[in-house]
């Protein structure tokens, strides 16, 4: 790989005797890895586990795979799940991904958290917080809400508000140059520092957000001092933070000066680039009264969707019903008023009203359990490939004419009807293959 000039003095005089081995495993294939789901009620194993890394693998997952089409399992390069294994969120805390898309570290935050608690994932890009809900919604979790905003509109919404904030800050990139060559175009000398300018525009804000005694986890995908050790220490002057250490494994790295944080370089570490930071805040509460969000449903349809609930459900969903247009979503509890924020995936979509009568959603069938729903119809794996390319599959005309949940080795894939005998096609037209 042609590495700009500027690139290999710098790196030849920060690693020293290092910096040949770091200069050829530029020239070694990218690491691939996924991590699997535990949210998902049906398991798998499979080879090449990641030492010390739960739910983590190497090797690559087939888009078109039943595991990830249900969810089980979410393509990720090694050195970025580091990042949300640092975070490892407790059951119940508030959460919020700054920087999320297109999804990797909001799916392994929501693994810990478990359905529970809470986490705002945020994207500042329209087309990417798109992807970044497609792929939420494919993971399951019914405790999130996707939103497409700045930093500083955020801080307004949720001052003093998150247990933990993980910043994946937007950087130079240096860390995939082997995994996307094209990075490299956009690197020069002055790129970090130009980045590091909006790194610490983006903290501020971040920051106005961390509730007392929360954690903040700062990362990139980058080598650079100035995006890295320098942010730390700019940090750690200018607000009421202490470092919290990172346990190195696999071979990662001290940080420059820092040694609680951790650096992966790829002739250690089989991965791409990153660098981690975890902080406690120490300051004290600056939280405003904050008005709550409300239900906004009319009769009819709290009439339709208790229908729906008492006929196809085991379980009382908790959490709050909001109708935007004629779709019907729960959100987390204990969400502030979120009137004034663009949102992309307003919690968990449960379906739509038509006339007369309630439709579940797609994200509603993957995200629950087979011991939470009244009804359900296992597609074996050869009628897979008919069902996602949108055909009709043939099932017992035993089983009574209605709304199911589809499964396909044992995790939802979505609700569906079937008329006498018949699986009508409710896989969703954009996804379909």
């Amino acid at each position: 790989m042609q590495l700009p000039q500027d690139f290999i003095d710098k790196y030849s005089d920060l690693l020293g005797p290092e910096a040949q081995a770091f200069f050829e495993s530029f020239d070694e294939p990218a690491i691939s890895g996924f991590r699997t789901n535990p949210l998902k009620e049906h398991q798998v194993t499979f080879d090449q586990p990641i030492p010390d890394m739960p739910w983590s693998y190497y090797g690559k997952v087939s888009g078109k795979s039943p595991e990830h089409v249900t969810g089980l399992v979410y393509s990720q390069e090694p050195a970025a799940q580091v990042v949300g294994q640092v975070a490892s969120p407790e059951k119940g805390m508030k959460v919020l991904d700054l920087a999320a898309a297109p999804g990797g570290k909001s799916t392994h935050l929501l693994s810990y958290l478990d359905n529970t608690g809470l986490l705002v994932s945020n994207e500042i890009s329209s087309k990417r917080a798109k992807i970044l809900a497609e792929n939420i919604e494919r993971f399951g979790a019914r405790n999130v809400v996707v939103t497409n905003e700045s930093a500083d509109r955020l801080a307004k919404v949720f001052p003093a508000y998150f247990d933990m904030i993980v910043l994946d800050a937007p950087c130079s990139g240096e860390g995939m140059f082997r995994k996307d060559p094209a990075a490299i175009q956009y690197w020069s000398k002055d790129y970090p520092a130009q980045c590091a300018s909006l790194q610490r525009e983006i903290l501020g804000s971040a920051l106005d957000m961390l509730a007392p005694g929360g954690k903040l986890i700062y990362s990139t995908c980058t080598w650079s001092p100035e995006e890295n050790e320098e942010i730390a220490a700019w940090l750690l002057e200018n607000y009421e933070l202490e470092l919290i250490d990172i346990p190195k494994i696999n071979g990662m790295a001290e940080g420059i000066g820092y040694p609680q944080t951790a650096r992966m370089y790829p002739h250690h570490f089989a991965g791409e680039g990153q660098f981690v930071a975890k902080f406690r805040y120490r300051g004290e509460a600056k939280q405003k009264k904050m008005k709550p969000g409300k239900s906004n449903l009319n009769r009819e349809q709290q009439a339709l969707w208790k229908e729906f609930e008492q006929k196809h459900l085991a379980v009382q969903l908790s959490g709050l019903l909001q109708v935007f247009g004629d779709n019907l979503y729960l959100l987390p509890d204990g969400l502030p008023d979120l009137s004034k924020v663009k949102i992309a995936r307003n919690g968990l979509h449960l379906g739509t009203f038509k006339k007369k009568r309630f439709e579940p959603s797609f994200a509603l069938g993957l995200a629950l359990h087979s011991s939470e729903v009244k009804h359900r119809v296992d597609i074996i794996l050869d009628d897979f490939p008919a069902y996602v390319s949108g055909q009709t599959v043939a099932v017992s005309k035993d089983l009574p004419n209605g709304w199911y949940q589809v499964a396909v080795q044992g995790n939802g894939l979505g609700f569906a009807k079937i008329v006498s005998g018949i699986l009508k096609n409710a896989f969703p037209k954009g996804l379909r293959f």
